[in-house]
């Protein structure tokens, strides 16, 4: 009997330290895979939504259905008064994601690309690709597809015909430049390349899961650009009657001749007048199409957002959501872009950080060459010496930060962000001046009362004017042969 109890315990103690080791190994397995998470760099998702204006419900607006952007933004750091270096596509992008600004000689319009303006220049996907990221673009990051090809592992763009989704309109837009200013279909969001991208990005997040890396996960959404082409049901969600023109659809005397465009991009689709103001059905219906499309493209992100999530994805992913610059739906009776007035120049941007944002508002002003030096400060990654944004990640550690300004350039226009003024000059090729804009955005946000004419605020203008030739030099205002 003796003998079995001491055989029974011999054989107890065995196990139980066996059992000790087993939890001990999974303990320290625990452990080393938290400090992996705790360590390793964080992913990037970085979503950009092309021609998205900031009238949205976290910017104050309430018409305009947007519940999964609404969420992202209760997570995010958001920004009220961000702005685009440059108010047209191709150049917009290539600031943006080389972090440097437009000159008189650089960035000029839709036909940009990164690799003939600035092709010395370390992009931000190429930056992250240097430092271990896997990086992936998937539809309209760039504005033309193959632009900055080495800073990408993989680059997508939806094929086929998706542009619209019935065979009428499929054949209108064959047998003319642009086809129809929008399309109302009865069909699945996959019917559009918006719906692709987000099934593309659902995959690849499945990929990158799995993998060993850290990722950089850029998605170009292309709604709401023309044609405002959406899902029925994303129509259905507006009533026309609803909608109305904007305030300041009208354009002031006092305001130069040259701030306005004829919207030509608009103007080459089919049953656009070719000039003058629209008839008013029309451009209702236009406002129409335009906030069905956002909430077409708001129900794509979403589904992208839900899969980070499902996969536990989104503990270590920074979010970034940007629009490349404004669009006008009316206001000063413009349409499109191209122009420097606020409502071409303001746009979205979000960033969620994980642990440290959580809905909060900032009303310093920023400009969007200022995401690459923050998303390399946010990753631990050294910024390049060739960036001219400032980092903001104060404003989210802190609330504050130094910079409070954006330079806009247009063309022949210059813009200065300062304070409540927004401030535009026209110069020609040596740099003279011949038209001026001045507004204070804080007793007329609808831009409609020009006051750089007036006597009360030719100081103003003047400070204004030199602090632009001080800080930024001939590069905005002169031609580089001119002497």
């Amino acid at each position: 009997m003796i003998e079995n109890n001491l055989l029974y315990r011999a054989k107890m103690k065995k196990y139980i330290t066996g059992a000790f080791l087993l939890v001990g190994v999974f303990l320290i397995s625990c452990s080393e895979k938290q400090q992996e998470t705790e360590t390793r760099q964080p992913n990037i998702l970085f979503i950009a939504v092309d021609d998205l204006r900031p009238e949205l419900n976290f910017y104050g607006e309430g018409h305009i259905h947007s519940p999964h952007l609404d969420r992202l933004a209760s997570q995010s750091l958001v920004f009220d008064r961000a702005y685009c270096n440059v108010p047209v596509c191709g150049a917009s992008r290539a600031s943006l994601l080389t972090g440097a600004r437009p000159t008189r000689h650089r960035y000029l319009d839709f036909k940009t690309l990164k690799d003939a303006d600035y092709p010395e220049a370390e992009s931000l996907p190429m930056r992250f690709k240097n430092n271990g990221y896997t990086t992936i673009s998937n539809g309209k990051v760039y504005h033309h597809a193959k632009d900055d090809s080495l800073a990408w592992d993989e680059q997508w763009q939806p094929s086929g015909k998706y542009t619209y989704a019935t065979d009428a309109y499929r054949e209108i837009r064959a047998s003319t430049y642009r086809g129809m200013p929008m399309e109302n279909a009865d069909v699945p969001d996959s019917a559009y390349r918006d719906g692709k991208l987000a099934l593309k990005a659902i995959r690849d997040l499945n990929k990158l899961k799995e993998g060993n890396k850290p990722f950089f996960l850029a998605l170009g959404f292309y709604k709401p650009h023309l044609p405002f082409t959406a899902p029925k049901k994303y129509w259905d969600a507006y009533r026309r009657e609803d909608i109305a023109l904007p305030e300041n659809y009208r354009q002031p005397e006092t305001t130069p001749r040259k701030a306005y465009h004829n919207f030509g991009e608009l103007r080459n689709y089919e049953t656009i007048p070719k000039k003058g103001d629209l008839p008013e059905a029309q451009a209702k219906e236009l406002i129409h199409g335009y906030y069905a499309c956002v909430s077409y493209t708001d129900a794509q992100i979403g589904l992208v957002l839900e899969e980070l999530e499902r996969l536990g994805l989104a503990e270590n992913t920074i979010v970034v959501l940007w629009g490349d610059h404004g669009w006008n739906l009316g206001d000063h009776k413009l349409w499109c872009k191209h122009a420097n007035f606020n409502s071409s120049l303001r746009v979205p941007m979000l960033v969620k950080v994980p642990g440290k944002t959580n809905g909060q508002h900032t009303h310093f002003i920023t400009e969007t060459i200022d995401l690459y030096p923050s998303l390399c400060e946010l990753a631990g990654i050294e910024k390049p010496a060739h960036l001219e944004g400032d980092s903001f990640v104060s404003l989210i550690e802190t609330g504050k930060r130094e910079k409070d300004h954006a330079v806009v350039k247009f063309h022949d226009g210059v813009t200065l962000i300062s304070g409540s003024f927004q401030y535009t000059e026209w110069t020609d090729d040596r740099g003279v001046a011949y038209e001026r804009m001045l507004f204070d955005q804080a007793s007329d946000p609808l831009q409609l009362d020009n006051l750089a004419e007036k006597e009360a605020y030719q100081s103003k203008v003047a400070e204004l004017s030199r602090e632009l030739r001080e800080r930024w030099g001939s590069d905005f205002l002169t031609k580089r042969d001119q002497p």
